[in-house]
């Protein structure tokens, strides 16, 4: 006899849904309850790009056949969106051209139960536990699994994602010194993290970059000219600069590209990367260019520990379920397994600590933040 049978509650159907920015091991995560699932007998629906699948109604069974090769699958099989909230819905315009919106809370509700769906696991980052706090208030037992290339949410210290998307940063960096030492450049490379800057100090760190970053230290441009000349006087060949999208010069804004108005986070974060290239060069005289890694950090295989870790989140949410439990997401605390209430990670977003240890280290090794 199976073993879990004997734990499994009366729920026979849930609901699955990936919504937010994709990254590596969203797969994993639906495979790892979905497998798990099958061995209690329950069926699985997938609800299609995320909270606008559930809109309208695009849901598919996911089966055993959907399982083949997905552990290691970059993506979602089951689609993502990013723009769509189901308290404030985009339903057309008005005569002046601007957005009307509209509360369709009541239809996903309708929704889930017409297709029998009696439990949701929601995974995403804190936009889409933010939506499932949501439902978790109608009455809908809800499970959240945490997702971001960011590494941002609050209540888990790690979510899967984050470390294929360093592990991408940090090859790009690696490549980028190589040219940058060929040329006797400064190097600008520009990784994603919105405002948080955990992929610039990791992978900042992981590469050996000169300079890093971040949206939570406001630097000071003189700093930064300083070290490029510093290195260039001690007969260095090159600088290689890491910073966050999200990072900020002292008294200054964040570069922002555009604004998305109908969409739940309408800034577009962009610029900082050429701003800092073209000052560098123009002050300095050393020559500059840059990179920016933009959607590469969310492509790709997810590498193996976010494979493990993705399985261990998406097995977990199971567990939760099969207790009886509701209104939790998975969670990492201090290397272990846990859970916390949903509502905890709704809307918050987990910022590094000026007296991070990973700081702390890297600034002791020499390496400049620019807020000194």
């Amino acid at each position: 006899m199976n073993p879990l049978a004997l734990t499994c509650p009366t729920v026979r159907r849930i609901g699955i849904l990936t919504s937010g920015g994709d990254c590596p091991g969203l797969n994993a995560v639906i495979r790892a309850v979905a497998r798990d699932a099958f061995h209690c007998n329950i069926k699985v629906i997938g609800i299609e790009d995320g909270y606008l699948g559930l809109i309208e109604n695009r849901l598919r069974e996911i089966t055993e056949a959907d399982m083949a090769g997905l552990l290691l699958r970059g993506g979602t099989i089951l689609g993502s969106n990013n723009k769509t909230n189901p308290s404030k819905h985009k339903v057309g315009t008005d005569s002046d051209n601007k957005p009307i919106y509209k509360d369709v809370m009541p239809d996903c509700l309708r929704n889930l139960e017409r297709a029998g769906i009696e439990a949701l696991i929601t995974i995403g980052g804190d936009g889409t536990q933010t939506g499932a706090t949501e439902f978790a208030r109608k009455g809908v037992p809800v499970i959240g699994v945490p997702k971001t290339i960011d590494n941002d949410i609050e209540g888990t210290d790690i979510t899967f994602g984050f470390q294929t998307a360093v592990a991408t940063a940090t090859d790009a960096l690696d490549k980028v010194r190589t040219t940058a030492d060929s040329h006797h450049r400064a190097m600008v490379v520009e990784v994603m993290g919105r405002n948080a800057g955990w992929i610039a100090l990791h992978a900042g760190v992981a590469s050996g970059s000169d300079i890093i970053l971040l949206p939570e230290l406001p630097f000071d441009m003189t700093r930064v000219f300083a070290c490029v000349k510093e290195r260039s006087d001690r007969g260095k060949r090159s600088s290689l600069i890491c910073v966050s999208e999200g990072a900020k010069v002292k008294g200054h804004g964040q570069f922002i590209a555009r604004r998305v108005e109908t969409s739940p986070d309408p800034i577009r974060l962009g610029g900082i990367a050429k701003y800092l290239a073209d000052q560098i060069e123009d002050e300095t005289g050393t020559e500059s260019r840059y990179t920016i890694l933009g959607h590469t950090q969310r492509g790709g295989t997810p590498i193996p520990s976010d494979r493990v870790l993705a399985t261990l989140l998406g097995s977990h949410a199971m567990t939760l379920l099969r207790q009886g439990k509701a209104g939790r997401m998975v969670a990492i605390q201090g290397g272990h397994l846990t859970d916390v209430d949903l509502s905890f990670a709704a809307g918050k977003q987990r910022l590094v600590k000026e007296d991070d240890p990973l700081i702390l280290a890297a600034r002791n090794l020499g390496t400049i933040f620019g807020d000194e």
